[in-house]
C-alpha cells in the first residue's frame, strides 16, 4: 500500500533543471456549471467539460488524452517541476501524497467563517488554484500512462535497470493508489451538507465558495479515476493488473477490472441519491418538466457513465448502463428489509421508489441522444430498456401495491414519453390492458382535480371522436396529468405502440393484440358496464377503428352490443349507445367507406323509438325520455351529413319514416329543431341528385 507521506515537499527523483522548458500551457478538462465556462457554440456543456473538450471521445477511441500538451521535458505539478517521462514512476507515493495534502487544504477552506468580500475573493482564487492543480495532476497521470508506460513484457532472467523494475511495478502501484484515493474521498452522497448544498447554487457569480470548488473536484477525481483505469486497461492489452501489495496485506483481490466496476456502481448509487433528493421536491403533475439534475455537471456525469459502460459492455463481459441501473433500482424497490439488500437501499431514502424509478428512466433515456462530444443528435437509435419497464408496469398496475390515480398518471406519462423515443413493444400495452380491462367502470379521477374528461360522458359523437383523435396524435403534451386520466394516457400508449410497430415492421400489429382485447368482452362483462364503462368501451374501440382494421372493429362492436338488454339500460346509457354508433359512422365517412351496414341497424332502432314516441300519450316523463333519445339521433345524423363531402356513402339510409312518426308528437320547440335538420338534409340530397 501507499507509504506514509512524510510531509516533505522536495521532489527527490526529479530535480529542477533550469535549462529545460517547463510545460505550463495545458488546461485539463473539468466539470463546470459556472456561466463563464459556457462554450457559446450551442452546446449544453462547458467548453472545458469532458464532453465538449473531446476528452471522452479520445478515451473511447484510445487516442492520446492531450495530444498537444506535455511535449516539453518537464512538467509543473503542485508548484514543482518534474521530469515528464519519469516523474510518475519515480515519485508515485510523493505525488499522490501531495494530491491528498491539497485536498485537505481545500477542505479546510470550506469551514464556515464570517469573512468580508475581500477574504471571500481570496478564498475563491486559492480554491480555484488548488482544484486546477489537482485536476492537472490527474490529467498528467492519464497522459503518462498513454505515452510513457511500456506495454507489459515477459520478465526474463537478464538483470534489468532499476527504473525498469519500478516501471513494471507502476500499474500495480497505481491500482493501490487509486483505490486508496477512492477510500480517502468516500462516496459523493457522504459529503457534508454544506458541500452538497453547492449543487443547488442558483446564481453563479465571479466569486464562488470553496465548497463549490471542492464538490466539483470530487466529481473530477471520481471520473478521472475511471479514465485512468480505462486507459491503463487498454495499455495493458487486456491483461488484468493485480494490486499485489494490497492483496498481500489485506488478503482480498483488487484488480483494475474490479476497481473500475466498483467505482462505476458507487457513482451510479451517488447519482441516484442526488436524483432521489430532487424527486422528493417534485410534484407528480410536473414530473416530466422537472429535470433529475441539480446541476449540469450531474447531467454530464450521467452521460459519461452511460457512454463508458456501454462502450465497455461491447468488448467484454462488463454490464451495460441499463443493466446496472436496473439492478440498483430493483434493489431500491425491494427495500432494506431483505438479507441481501444492496447499499443503495440504505443510502437512498425514498418514500416512493416506484415513482422514482419511472422518473429516472424517463429522464435518463433521452441522454442517449447526446454523442461523445456532448452534442444532441436528433435521428439516433436510442437503446431501449423495455424489459425493466414491463416490470414497472406490472408493479404500477398491481392493485396490491395501492398505486393512486395521481401516481398512475405520472407513471403512464413517463411510459408514454419512452414510447416516443424507443422502438415499439406491444407487451407493454397488453400489461396495461390487463389492468384497465378490470376497471372499465372506474372514473379514474383525482379528487382535488375534480371531474376529468372521461368522468364526464361525451355529449355528442363529435366530442367523443375528438377525445379519441387526441389519443392518436403524436404531438407531445406535458399537461396530460391534468387533461387526461390514466385510461386516456393508456390509450395514447396503445395507439403509439401500434402505429410505431406498423411503421417499423411493415406488418400490422393488430392481429397480435386484438385477441387479448376482444377476449375481455363477453356477455356478463358487457352487461356490467355502467355509463362510464360504456364510454370507456366506445373510446377504446373507436381508437382501434382508427389505428387498426376499421371494419373488423366495427363488426365486433355490433356483435358485443347485442349482449346488452335494452330494458336494463338507463336512458343515458341508451343515448350513449347511439352516440357511440354515430361516432363509428363518422369514422367510416372520414375514411370514405360505405355506411349502409351500420346505418340500417341504427335507423331501425330509431324507427322503433319514434313509433313508441308517437303512441305514448299522457306520460310526459316517458315522452321526455324518448325525446332525449330521438334528439340524440337527430344530432348524430346531422353530424354525419355535415361531415360527408358528397353524400355518396349511403347516408340517406339514416332517414326513414321514423321522422314522419315523430313529427306529429313533437312540441313546437322540438318540431322546429327536427324540421330545420330535415330541410338541410333534403337540400343536400337534392344537390347530390343534380350532380
Amino acid at each position: 500500500m501507499t507509504q506514509d507521506f512524510s510531509g516533505s515537499l522536495t521532489p527527490p527523483f526529479s530535480p529542477y533543471l533550469p535549462d529545460l522548458l517547463v510545460d505550463e500551457t495545458c488546461r485539463a478538462p473539468r466539470f463546470s456549471c459556472a456561466p463563464t465556462s459556457c462554450s457559446g457554440n450551442g452546446n449544453t456543456f462547458s467548453s472545458s467539460s469532458y464532453l465538449s473538450s473531446g476528452s471522452l471521445k479520445r478515451l473511447l477511441l484510445r487516442l492520446d488524452p492531450s495530444p498537444t500538451d506535455y511535449e516539453s521535458d518537464t512538467v509543473e505539478i503542485f508548484d514543482f517541476p518534474w521530469v515528464a517521462e519519469t516523474a510518475l514512476v519515480e515519485s508515485t507515493d510523493l505525488l499522490f501524497g501531495l494530491f491528498r495534502q491539497k485536498l485537505d487544504i481545500l477542505e479546510n477552506l470550506c469551514q464556515p467563517l464570517s469573512l468580508d468580500p475581500g477574504q471571500l475573493s481570496n478564498i475563491h482564487i486559492e480554491a480555484e488554484e488548488i482544484r486546477s492543480q489537482c485536476v492537472q495532476f490527474l490529467h498528467y497521470v492519464k497522459v503518462f500512462i498513454y505515452r510513457f508506460l511500456d506495454p507489459p513484457q515477459k520478465m526474463d532472467t537478464i538483470p534489468v535497470h532499476p527504473y525498469e523494475e519500478l516501471e513494471a511495478q507502476l500499474p500495480s502501484k497505481l491500482i493501490e493508489e487509486l483505490h486508496g484515493l477512492r477510500l480517502y474521498l468516500g462516496h459523493l452522497c457522504e459529503l457534508p451538507n454544506n458541500i452538497q448544498a453547492a449543487l443547488q447554487l442558483q446564481h453563479h457569480g465571479k466569486v464562488l465558495p470553496a465548497s463549490w470548488h471542492l464538490l466539483h473536484l470530487h466529481f473530477d477525481v471520481h471520473w478521472s479515476i475511471l479514465e485512468i483505469l480505462q486507459i491503463l486497461g487498454d495499455k495493458m492489452q487486456g491483461q488484468i493488473v493485480y494490486a499485489h501489495e494490497y492483496i498481500n496485506l489485506i488478503g482480498e483481490n483488487l484488480t483494475n477490472v474490479s476497481l473500475i466496476e466498483e467505482l462505476c456502481e458507487d457513482l451510479l448509487c451517488d447519482l441516484i441519491y442526488y436524483a432521489a433528493n430532487r424527486y422528493a421536491q417534485v410534484r407528480p403533475s410536473e414530473a416530466l418538466n422537472d429535470q433529475i439534475y441539480h446541476c449540469i455537471c450531474v447531467k454530464e456525469m450521467w452521460i459519461l457513465l452511460l457512454q463508458l459502460l456501454d462502450h465497455r459492455s461491447k468488448g467484454s463481459s462488463s454490464e451495460s448502463f441499463w443493466i446496472r441501473v436496473n439492478k440498483l433500482l430493483k434493489s431500491l424497490n425491494q427495500g432494506s428489509n431483505s438479507m441481501e439488500s444492496h447499499r443503495i437501499s440504505k443510502t437512498v431514502q425514498c418514500k416512493d421508489p416506484l415513482g422514482l424509478s419511472w422518473w429516472l428512466i424517463a429522464h435518463l433515456s433521452p441522454l442517449y441522444t447526446f454523442d461523445r462530444n456532448g452534442n444532441r443528435e436528433e435521428a439516433v437509435q436510442i437503446s431501449s430498456n423495455w424489459k425493466f419497464i414491463e416490470d414497472l408496469l406490472k408493479k404500477s398496475s398491481d392493485a396490491q401495491n395501492g398505486v393512486r390515480e395521481d401516481e398512475l398518471r405520472m407513471h403512464l406519462q413517463c411510459c408514454l414519453s419512452l414510447c416516443d423515443i424507443w422502438e415499439s413493444n406491444l407487451t407493454a400495452g397488453t400489461i396495461l390492458w390487463e389492468y384497465f380491462s378490470k376497471n372499465l367502470n372506474s372514473s379514474f379521477t383525482i379528487r382535488w382535480l375534480g371531474l376529468q374528461t372521461l368522468a364526464c360522458v361525451s355529449k355528442s359523437p363529435c366530442s367523443m371522436l375528438e377525445v379519441v383523435r387526441s389519443c392518436c396524435t403524436d404531438k407531445p403534451s406535458l399537461d396530460l396529468y391534468k387533461s387526461d386520466n390514466s385510461y386516456l394516457i393508456f390509450l395514447r400508449i396503445l395507439a403509439r405502440l401500434m402505429k410505431k410497430d406498423k411503421e417499423s415492421r411493415g406488418a400490422h400489429p393488430w392481429k397480435q393484440i386484438k385477441g387479448r382485447i376482444y377476449s375481455k368482452f363477453h356477455q356478463k362483462k358487457m352487461q356490467e358496464l355502467t355509463e362510464v364503462g360504456l364510454q370507456h368501451f366506445f373510446i377504446l374501440f373507436l381508437l382501434l377503428a382508427i389505428v387498426a382494421d376499421t371494419e373488423d372493429v366495427a363488426s365486433r362492436v355490433i356483435d358485443l352490443l347485442q349482449f346488452l338488454v335494452p330494458g336494463h339500460l338507463s336512458t343515458s346509457q341508451r343515448a350513449l349507445l347511439w352516440r357511440g354508433n354515430f361516432a363509428f359512422l363518422l369514422i367510416y365517412v372520414e375514411k370514405n367507406m360505405d355506411i349502409s351496414a351500420l346505418a340500417e341497424k341504427l335507423s331501425h332502432s330509431f324507427r322503433e323509438t319514434a313509433k313508441e314516441f308517437l303512441v305514448t300519450k299522457g306520460d310526459f316523463g316517458q315522452k321526455h325520455t324518448l325525446w332525449t333519445l330521438l334528439s340524440t339521433y337527430v344530432d348524430g345524423v346531422q353530424e354525419v351529413f355535415e361531415t360527408s363531402h358528397n353524400l355518396q356513402l349511403s347516408e340517406e339510409k339514416l332517414l326513414n319514416d321514423g321522422f314522419s312518426m315523430m313529427l306529429p308528437a313533437c312540441r313546437e320547440s322540438e318540431l322546429c329543431s327536427v324540421l330545420n335538420f330535415l330541410q338541410t338534409a333534403v337540400a343536400r340530397l337534392r344537390l347530390k341528385c343534380q350532380l
